[in-house]
């Protein structure tokens, strides 16, 4: 094999061209180690939301910034609603509401901007990355930071569609099955509130919960984008879980839970159940790791491991990528969830390139 790409650099490809050629002759990335060859600049996202990945890739190549790349990379998720788990239209809340939580954090200077429970704005990673450029705060979260949205220009429109309010409706005619309340009257596994707190906790009715995973509650675009220099910035938005109780805030906008970025490093982001996930700070925690020289698969399945032994039946993921542009990913392993797809791109690569990691 090294004697072909010699042979063909000989014959004129530049040594990125050979690469390239050699990537084209391995089988697809699979498994649990996920990694990938390095190189600089990269996009890694959580899921095969390959648009985002372009619209990132290409606002880097325009000459754009690494926070550039990750505001409208996610942003391309908002506008296209990817699957359903970003931007509006999506996880109507239990009053039928769908609300944005989004981040953006800059791995230089160490600012981070989120939003949550966003109401009637679209663009929830703009209005985060406003709250970096026009405030001094970090998180603005509710009616507020809608206010402080139509306040920065960003047009004031309803989140609902059609298809949010079918499911809605349909989850209020199975008796709003499932939803996220415990320990109340009447019995939430049965019907529909409004609740009150019982007398007596049911810890048994805790633990059966926690086994009934629904894979397709909880998905999240969470972006890594390292530039040619090592500048790191990550993001991520989210509709967050659907019917979750109002007011809910997940994991997304919450720095070193949904992401993280460290430029003398590089960054992780997550993705899943973020109620549990955000208790451990996965992508902070993944970062850490790195740090001390772990390479990125490993980190993400140790960030993995540590939760499982708390929670073994957790949906979640972690994908992460250091300033050298090795990257990897890690998902835990539950029924109907045993493989993570996430999306790359690189210079080593003519295209985003769709990866596939087993969860452990």
């Amino acid at each position: 094999m090294m004697y072909e790409c010699s042979r063909r650099a000989a014959m004129g490809f530049s040594a990125r061209q050979a690469l390239r050629f050699l990537l084209l002759l391995l089988p697809p990335v699979s498994g649990a180690a996920g990694a990938g060859l390095a190189a600089l600049p990269l996009v890694v996202n959580t899921w095969a939301f390959r648009k985002a990945t372009e619209t990132a890739w290409y606002t880097l190549q325009s000459g754009g910034s690494e926070l550039d790349a990750v505001e409208r990379g996610c942003g391309q998720c908002e506008t296209d609603q990817c699957d359903g788990s970003v931007g509006f239209g999506g996880s109507p809340d239990e009053h039928g509401e769908t609300t944005l939580d989004a981040m953006i954090m800059d791995g230089n200077t160490m600012e981070v901007g989120a939003v949550a429970d966003l109401r009637r704005i679209k663009n929830a990673i703009g209005v985060a990355r406003k709250v970096i450029k026009h405030t001094k705060h970090t998180l603005l979260v509710g009616e507020s930071a809608s206010l402080f949205a139509e306040s920065m220009g960003f047009p004031c429109e309803d989140l609902t569609t059609q298809n949010s309010l079918s499911i809605y409706l349909k989850w209020l005619n199975q008796n709003c099955q499932p939803n996220y309340w415990k320990n109340v009257i009447p019995d939430a596994s049965k019907s529909c509130g409004p609740y009150k707190q019982a007398k007596q906790l049911n810890s048994e009715e805790w633990i059966n919960s926690q086994k009934r995973i629904n894979i397709h509650n909880h998905d999240t675009i969470g972006m890594i984008v390292i530039g040619g220099s090592g500048n790191v910035a990550v993001g991520t938005s989210t509709n967050g879980a659907v019917h979750k109780i109002q007011g809910r805030v997940g994991d997304s906008p919450i720095a070193g839970a949904g992401a993280y970025a460290d430029s003398t490093t590089g960054g992780a982001a997550a993705t899943g159940n973020g109620d549990i996930m955000m208790r451990f700070l996965p992508s902070y925690q993944a970062v850490e790791y790195m740090r001390t020289g772990t390479d990125p698969t490993t980190a993400c399945q140790k960030v993995i491991s540590r939760i499982q032994k708390y929670v073994p039946y957790f949906f979640g993921a972690v994908i992460c990528a250091n300033t050298t542009g090795s990257y990897g990913a890690a998902c835990n392993k539950v029924p109907g969830f045993t493989q993570f797809h996430f999306m790359v791109y690189s210079p080593l690569l003519n295209e985003p390139s769709e990866q596939v990691v087993d969860c452990i």
